[in-house]
Parts: C-alpha cells; structure tokens; sequence
C-alpha cells in the first residue's frame, strides 16, 4: 500500500534531492565543480572520491527514494557500482551464486577477476529460487540476480530469493537496471542491494556514463569502504546531467515501456518473426510472475527473425532505428547481444544461455510506435 505521506514518484524524480540555489534562488541546483573543500570547522570534509560532494550527496538521497531505499551511491559506470558492491562483501574464501544469463561484462568480470582473489562463484542453470537453493554452500556471501534479464527477458522471483537468502544468512543483489525504478522496487520483495547502469534509464539521453547503487544505510557506509579505495567517483558535471535526466525518468520510461508492449505485440504476429522475448507478452514463460513483481514489463525486448534473413543485414537496412550500443536513451535502438554485450562468452557458452547469433535485442524510444513498425517492415522488405 502507497504510503499517503510519501510524494509522488514524478514529484519524487523532479524534486527530491535538489540542491537548493540559496544565493540567486534558481529553479535548478547549482553544480559545484570544485574538487578542493575547506576541512577545519566544517561538518563534512567533502572530497570527489569520497562521493560527497553537494552535488554528489543530493543525488543519491533522489536515487535512494526511487527504490524506496534508506541510503545510495553514484558512480562512473554500472561496472563501477557492480565491482565494488562485490567486492565490499567478498573475501578469500567465500562463495558467490550468479543467475546464469546475465550482462556479459558482469560475467566476464567474475570469471576474470574472482579467481585472482581465490573468490569462489558458482553459475544456475536457471532464473529459478531451486537452482539456488542446490548450489548454496557454508561459504555462500551472495546471491547475484538480473530480472528482467539481458538480452532474454527472464523473470526471476524476486520473493523467493529474497526468502532463500534470509533463511540462510547470504546478501542479495539485483542489476535492476532493464526495469528502472519506475518498473520494479526489488526492496519491496526483500532484495538487500540495487545496482543500475544509469548509463542507461536513469540517463535516458545516450549521453552520460553513470552506475548506482541502492540499499539500507548499513550497507552503503560498508560499500562505501570499499568504493572510496577503488575511485569510481562521477564527476559533478555528469552528476549534474543525471539529475536533469531523473527529472524525467518516470515521463521517459512509461512512455517507453508503452511503446515496447505495442511493438512487442507487433512482432509476435509478424510472419518474418520466429520468436520474440517479451516479459508483457502472454506468451512469456513468466508471464504471470512478471505481473506480480512489476508495475510495467519495461521498454526492452528480443527476437529472432525466421530462417534466410540475416540480422545484421536487418538492422543495416533500418532507417529510424538506430543499430548502437547501449540501450535506454530516448531513441529506438537494436543490437546484436553476440557481437556487443556478450560478445566475451565463447558461440558455446552464448548458446548454453540460449543468445543465438540472429538474435537482436530492441530498446524501444519515444517514437511513435507506427514509424517504428513502418520502418522494420521497410527493412525486412527491402533483403526480400
């Protein structure tokens, strides 16, 4: 039940965590560039690494009430925000559990980096609590999820982790960033930590690089160790931008995730479509579960094109839609998830993750959903 006193989520992104331009009283907060600040009579010794800077602090009391969290953190990349969460909770000798399709740098960075720390890591078969449940170990710290999933759309339960984890004492952690806060609160479902790449909805303009975390207080202040020693503070400038995007998130994303359901719907009855991966769709293995755990199925989506059309060719042949990295920004965009994100996975492990090399994954703007549908029917005509 919403909580009558809280504000609402669009007066939370426009307002919540301004910083106050006491002196010439503008509507927008000030950006204090300085990396050098007084340290005797003052209550905080303020510094850019220590992620404290107005600028700074303001912005993470905004993105901690997007989660309906106690405290956050921002930084220069979602890897950013994803390394050092990791690694303030992990130690040699201890255990972690990843859902298996995950983002490939997140993947990469655990196979790459965990053994050099003698950090043991197991990978689940699937999105489901069981897998989990059969791999716990005495040493297990940490309970690694991504739902809706990159680049297939998977639904884990979020309740049933989050219940898993409690009953054997190990943290969890979601990359919630395919859904947004607008989308999806895992704190409501017992999720202890949120990171985001908000590269990605958070920024929503293709033009910033940022990564975030959301958690309690404890755990912030005990990231926070960890973080200050690996300096992947934002620069108050992209600070200042991120706060600008917020202002729009839940406009941006609603919008989106609109448009995405519209075209999902497009292409499930396309004939030049075999498949398509949408958690909105009836047909989505996780369907129902999606509905109990977001308040919309997010703007992205995947498919594969029938047999004798070349997906790269597809996309090349698109006009409006832009095939480009990255994902979110207020323009449509496709890509193919075996050259990009998971483009370090081996043909056999992305195919273990069910990524076939056909298949493209769509991050749906704010166009108009009928130029967007115009534009891949142009396409797929014009390699006819």
């Amino acid at each position: 039940m919403k909580d009558k006193n809280l504000p609402g989520i669009n007066t939370i992104c426009v307002h919540t965590g301004e910083v106050k331009d006491e002196q010439f009283k503008g509507a927008v907060s000030p950006m204090y560039m300085s990396t050098s600040y007084a340290f005797e009579g003052v209550d905080v010794k303020r510094y850019p690494r220590y992620f404290n800077t107005p600028n700074q602090e303001m912005l993470c009391k905004k993105i901690a009430a997007l989660e309906k969290t106690e405290d956050g953190l921002i930084f220069g990349s979602g890897m950013a925000a994803i390394s050092a969460a990791m690694f303030a909770f992990l130690k040699t000798g201890d255990h972690v559990i990843i859902q298996q399709v995950i983002y490939g740098g997140t993947y990469n960075f655990i196979v790459s980096e965990f053994d050099k720390f003698g950090i043991e890591y197991s990978f689940t078969e699937s999105d489901k609590a069981a897998d989990f449940k059969s791999l716990i170990k005495e040493n297990t710290k940490i309970l690694y999820i991504e739902t809706p999933s990159n680049p297939l759309l998977g639904i884990t339960d979020l309740k049933a982790i989050a219940t898993l984890a409690k009953e054997n004492g190990i943290l969890t952690m979601i990359d919630n960033t395919f859904a947004s806060p607008i989308n999806q609160n895992p704190v409501d479902f017992g999720i202890d930590i949120m990171l985001h790449s908000a590269t990605k909805y958070m920024g929503g303009h293709s033009d910033i690089s940022a990564g975030a975390i959301a958690a309690s207080k404890e755990h912030i202040a005990h990231i926070w160790k960890t973080a200050i020693n690996f300096g992947g503070n934002l620069s108050d400038h992209t600070v200042w931008l991120l706060e600008r995007s917020l202002k729009t998130l839940n406009i941006r994303v609603k919008e989106q995730t609109r448009n995405a359901q519209e075209m999902a719907e497009y292409l499930e009855g396309n004939s030049n479509v075999d498949r398509v991966y949408y958690p909105g769709l009836k047909s989505h293995k996780q369907h129902e579960l999606a509905k109990k755990q977001m308040k919309g199925f997010g703007a992205m989506l995947s498919f594969e094109l029938k047999e004798g059309i070349d997906a790269m060719a597809f996309q090349n042949a698109l006009q409006l839609i832009k095939p480009a990295m990255s994902l979110a920004g207020l323009e449509s965009t496709t890509v193919s998830p075996a050259q990009t994100t998971h483009a370090l996975l081996t043909e056999e492990q992305r195919l273990e993750r069910g990524i076939k090399d056909g298949l493209i994954r769509f991050s749906v703007g704010i166009e108009e959903a009928k130029d967007l549908i115009e534009d891949i029917e142009q396409a797929i005509k014009s390699l006819q």
